[in-house]
């Protein structure tokens, strides 16, 4: 069965769990891909923190395996058990592409992912207007996870990753003129978005498994659009911190460089954490 965004009904109810009070007042947010899970809980008045965890998965799992991680955890985790006001869920996968708008055509939805990403023929497509840019992104949910969301929550609303990057970064470059790289790290693959005079100029995810990997793609990147690399903003979010390799070596490489510490500064997950970690679990807030 596929769930939109913003159908059915709430069905479980815990009054009070551990201390959370599990009313019309808290967010549940969920972060899945194929390497690691991510749940948040928040007030959606003062944005507080109410509850976060996270599990690491050792490698690439299916979506049924990947389902199973996630129906354990959360059995096992009455803070994220109970009626909740809204519940978000994104996935972060590279089983993606973009789209002009002019040009999408819902019918064959299919049919712009096949050059990029293997999908099967019963596999739902799903896609998420960007709008007032004239993009469109499609994309490959897992439906057996939107169901058990369904059964577990009721109404809840899903994104691509990407949409909730591209919402944020273009919204924040509408009005400025020079290039900006902004570059999202995940554990086994990242984002790397492009944007000048306020229109995108590249969005892609590239694997990666060492340093030298991610300043190729980077690199190769700035060449393709003819960027100076000792001049060019550049933007980091995500999994990365300045003692890491991965900032050393784009430091390296490319002069300009900052950590992204600007978005939803007040909200703090971890006791040690800069506002750019965890950014996509914390903008769906």
């Amino acid at each position: 069965m596929l769930i939109r965004p913003e159908t059915g009904q709430n069905f479980m109810t815990h009054p009070t769990i551990n201390n959370i009070q599990i009313n019309s007042e808290n967010r549940l947010s969920v972060q899945v891909t194929l390497t690691g899970l991510s749940f948040l809980v928040t007030n959606i008045d003062s944005r507080d923190k109410l509850f976060f965890s996270e599990k690491k998965l050792d490698s690439n799992l299916s979506p049924e395996e990947t389902l199973l991680e996630l129906q354990k955890v959360i059995s096992n985790n009455q803070n994220l058990q109970g009626t909740f006001k809204e519940v978000s869920l994104v996935y972060s996968t590279n089983l993606y592409t973009l789209v002009p708008e002019s040009l999408f055509d819902e019918n064959k939805a299919s049919e712009y992912l096949k050059f990029n990403a293997k999908i099967l023929a019963n596999d739902f497509v799903a896609h998420e207007v960007i709008e007032n840019y004239d993009i469109v992104v499609v994309y490959v949910p897992f439906i057996n996870i939107n169901n058990y969301f369904f059964e577990q929550y009721g109404s809840f609303h899903y994104f691509h990753s990407t949409s909730v990057l591209l919402k944020s970064f273009l919204n924040t470059e509408k009005h400025s003129q020079e290039p900006k790289i902004y570059l999202h790290l995940q554990d086994d693959f990242f984002d790397c978005i492009i944007i000048k005079n306020g229109a995108l100029q590249l969005c892609n995810t590239y694997s990666y498994k060492t340093p030298e990997d991610f300043i190729y793609y980077v690199l190769f990147a700035i060449e393709q659009l003819k960027l100076n690399p000792d001049t060019v903003q550049t933007l980091l979010c995500g999994a990365i911190k300045e003692e890491d390799d991965y900032y050393q070596i784009a430091y390296k490489y490319i002069r300009n460089i900052s950590f992204l510490d600007n978005y939803n500064s007040n909200i703090k997950i971890l006791e040690n954490e800069t506002p750019h970690e965890q950014f996509l679990i914390k903008n769906l807030i």
